[in-house]
């Protein structure tokens, strides 16, 4: 899993998993198994899945890498403290999730709980159910 700054600011989390690599056929099965992750969580809640996709394309000025077949965002929340109100602007969560050819991509915002950043690396990770290719060396 790497860990960058998006326009060199944004703190994220991001994974390609192979289409070669996982059970996983589609876009739809990738965020029904996150999905059923976030439910499986003690502390977190699911919120939506938002069709990010259809939403750009339908908007007239929308543009979408011609390589991104699909895209949608997973909303769901940790909700282990609420300490202050500025908290809020931190929530809710969203993982990421787009398809291309070969691969599925998965990101997600750096979380400020330590905990919430181990769950969801450890659900992206899960969805490469196969092991890599040898690159026969």
């Amino acid at each position: 899993m790497r860990h960058t700054l998006f326009l060199e600011r944004y703190p994220v989390f991001s994974v390609e998993i192979g289409k070669d690599e996982t059970r996983l056929r589609d876009i739809g099965e990738v965020v029904a198994y996150l999905r059923e992750q976030v439910e499986a969580h003690p502390s977190a809640t699911y919120i939506a899945t938002f069709d990010h996709h259809a939403h750009t394309r339908s908007l007239p000025e929308g543009q979408i890498a011609p390589d991104i077949l699909a895209a949608t965002n997973l909303v769901f929340c940790f909700g282990l403290t609420l300490p202050e109100p500025g908290a809020l602007a931190l929530r809710p969560r969203s993982i990421g999730v787009a398809e291309l050819a070969d691969c599925f991509v998965v990101n997600f915002l750096e979380a400020p709980m330590p905990v919430a950043n181990s769950a969801m690396e450890a659900w992206a990770l899960s969805l490469r159910d196969r092991p890599l290719a040898s690159t026969g060396t």
